[in-house]
């Protein structure tokens, strides 16, 4: 018995790789009928309060609705159902969390991302999620 994959997600933060992810990712739910989940994860830490957004919330709030709205139209165009999420804190724990807690079936990844930190074969990003997620993980180039 193989691995029934229905349930996807992708981290996008907007780089060139997490899109070549997505395309992946798209190819895979449209053989096997699963949907995809794109997550984007903001870098910063979100006050448990009812404050009003910051400045730097606003733009990397921003950024996400641009980067899912792109990813959308992707996955619409090759008949795929798209779920968007955007998540607060540090990249590499929050992906492994999320596709824990949510019961993903595969995490797809681009290899390396807008992050400044740039490991020689492995963005540090990637390189986390593929040594701590519990989930199987495909690392896109």
């Amino acid at each position: 018995m193989g691995l029934q994959i229905k349930k996807i997600l992708v981290p996008l933060d907007g780089s060139s790789n997490s899109f070549r992810g997505l395309d992946i990712a798209i190819h895979m739910a449209k053989e096997s009928h699963a949907t995809i989940t794109g997550l984007y994860v903001a870098g910063i830490v979100k006050p448990q309060t009812n404050e009003p957004k910051s400045p730097l919330e606003k733009i990397l709030l921003g950024h996400a609705q641009k980067i899912m709205k792109k990813a959308k139209l992707m996955t619409a165009k090759k008949g795929i159902s798209f779920f968007d999420r955007v998540s607060f804190g540090d990249n590499g724990k929050r992906i492994v969390e999320v596709a824990d807690r949510q019961n993903f079936d595969l995490i797809v990844i681009g290899s390396r991302g807008m992050g400044a930190a740039k490991e020689i074969f492995l963005g540090s990003t990637s390189n986390y999620v593929l040594h701590k997620s519990k989930k199987p993980v495909l690392i896109v180039k």
